[in-house]
């Protein structure tokens, strides 16, 4: 029997499941669409399928580290609205998922997906999760993990529940990274130092600010000093060092390090959803979606 195309466009938009999984329904089904999707619901493929499309942009970021602060996680975990990110349920598992990734060192998610949910249970993050989605009704997906180990030492900060910072820093003290962690929370840079900045962003902000100064009809000497003088400003903006400080904007972070006799290795700023594309949904059209698929 020869299944189209069509049919598995339509199939996959009443069921949200995949491409082969559609087609399989199908051909099980001899090419009638009512009866893929009462096999699929039956199954349960449909209804998992369907949940895990669903664009998960909510959710909560964790961090956790060791007691002597020479190892740390930071993982961000996803659901489809605020309301299930302040459910208990939805907290516990994202707790227990960063305290796993702490524990067994893991920052690869499908590894650590399989590792048990609490000491010497038998049921894994994984099976957890599906747990999860069954109970809260929505998609939840752990998105991303970061390890890291130092000699040195790590501080977190955590905003809201929203936005997660994690410092590597030698010398200075707990509190300080803890300072940093907010301020780097607050002011989201994209380096430590301005010679970490990417040199095709620099080369892309150079290029506008060189098109902006050429409207000023001034010689082009005097140009390029002011585009001279605009990156300079602009690294200064997006490096950790170059900023303000901001719990004392009279003093950039670098003097604030020197002061302390410290120095940031490293950061990573995590904050939920950030890049994930929400679906705008048309109301009318989704009560017909659910009356097609019903």
């Amino acid at each position: 029997m020869t299944i189209t195309a069509e049919q598995v466009r339509e199939l996959r938009e009443r069921t949200g499941a995949g491409m082969m999984e559609c087609k399989k329904a199908l051909v099980a089904a001899g090419g009638s669409i009512d009866a893929a999707i009462d096999a699929m619901r039956k199954s349960g493929t449909a209804k998992a399928d369907k949940k895990a499309g669903r664009v998960a942009a909510e959710g909560a970021v964790i961090a956790k580290t060791s007691h002597d602060h020479h190892t740390g996680v930071i993982v961000e975990i996803n659901c489809e609205t605020d309301f299930v990110g302040r459910d208990d349920n939805f907290k516990h598992f994202a707790e227990r998922v960063a305290e796993v990734a702490l524990a067994s060192k893991l920052s690869d998610v499908a590894v650590l997906s399989a590792q048990p949910i609490e000491p010497n249970s038998a049921t894994t993050i994984e099976q957890a999760r599906a747990a999860l989605i069954a109970k809260v009704g929505e998609n939840v997906q752990i998105r991303r993990v970061e390890l890291f180990t130092t000699d040195g030492k790590l501080v977190s900060y955590i905003h809201g529940g929203r936005i997660g910072v994690m410092v590597q820093l030698t010398g200075g003290d707990i509190q300080l990274g803890r300072d940093l962690a907010m301020h780097i929370a607050a002011n989201n840079p994209l380096v430590v130092s301005s010679d970490k900045v990417p040199a095709e962003l620099v080369n892309k902000e150079k290029e506008i600010f060189s098109a902006q100064a050429a409207t000023s009809g001034k010689p082009p000497a005097i140009i390029e000093k002011m585009v001279e003088g605009r990156i300079k400003k602009f690294l200064d903006e997006v490096s950790l060092l170059g900023q303000p400080f901001v719990k004392n904007p009279d003093i950039s972070v670098a003097q604030l390090l020197k002061q302390n006799n410290a120095q940031v290795q490293h950061f990573v700023r995590f904050a939920v959803g950030e890049g994930i594309e929400k679906q705008t949904e048309n109301f009318a059209e989704a009560v017909m979606a659910q009356v097609r698929g019903g």
